[in-house]
């Protein structure tokens, strides 16, 4: 398989702190992979070295892009992370509340648009077809994902699972290649997590997206993953299948297995 993402001793210290350690990741095309980990392991730690929100204080990121040409973006503005095809969502959800679903949509897809402000402003020709286009593809992605009929509804009014379906629309809708969910079952019952489930294997399908998931539902997590991470204090402590990290004692010790009076 082609490697789409790797990490190299990926490491980030805050003061005295190491959050993570050296962690060397590989993602290859077309896998769900999920990273787990107790609370406070350092797993979105590792998002946020990956998305360009923290530069890492060691090690590298290396992203292949789509002419199969490696690409070192440590350090990279998000934006620019984006742009060459990778998006995320966060574990807090972040809409434009006071949006509707349609309007959240359609300014994720303004940004391959070339668009510049004096021709968004003027309304120039070219920028009329880049924004016709824009809306077509915005309409296309919204009655795929039964979010269509809820087009006008401020983001704010949709049922919590809605609004998680929607924050990984708006990803989806920067184009990517490779998509970061950040504990996307965060919050939901067990129906709005199997229809969770469901859609992100669809999404997987559809779009011919790499999925890399930070997760602690761990049902929805073994259905779904191709391969697994383990972080417990930054380290890396196993990697595998699902099988092998359902038998890995040191995972069961570390987080699987932890009593519930512990």
């Amino acid at each position: 398989m082609k490697n789409i993402l790797k990490t190299k001793a990926m490491t980030m210290q805050f003061g005295g702190v190491t959050a993570v350690n050296a962690l060397e990741i590989e993602i290859n095309e077309h896998e769900i992979v999920a990273l787990i980990g107790p609370n406070g392991a350092g797993k979105t730690t590792a998002f946020n070295m990956i998305t360009g929100v923290y530069t890492p204080t060691n090690g590298a990121v290396i992203y292949t892009d789509a002419e199969g040409q490696e690409c070192n973006i440590t350090g990279m503005k998000p934006s620019e992370i984006a742009k060459i095809g990778i998006a995320r969502t966060f574990q807090n959800i972040r809409l434009f509340k006071d949006l509707s679903v349609y309007e959240n949509v359609i300014i994720a897809k303004h940004l391959h648009l070339k668009s510049d402000f004096m021709s968004a402003t003027l309304h120039m020709p070219w920028y009329n077809k880049e924004q016709a286009k824009a809306e077509e593809k915005v309409e296309e992605l919204l009655k795929k994902v039964d979010l269509w009929d809820m087009r006008e509804e401020k983001a704010s009014s949709l049922p919590y699972g809605k609004q998680r379906r929607l924050e990984i629309v708006r990803a989806l809708a920067t184009e990517p290649r490779l998509l970061l969910l950040d504990e996307p079952a965060a919050g939901m019952n067990p129906k709005e997590t199997d229809e969770l489930t469901v859609f992100i294997k669809q999404i997987r399908q559809e779009y011919n997206l790499t999925v890399f998931m930070i997760e602690h539902h761990m049902e929805l997590v073994m259905e779904i993953s191709d391969r697994i991470y383990v972080l417990d204090f930054g380290e890396t402590i196993a990697k595998g299948s699902t099988e092998e990290i359902q038998n890995n004692k040191r995972v069961i010790e570390a987080y699987l297995g932890v009593d519930e009076d512990a």
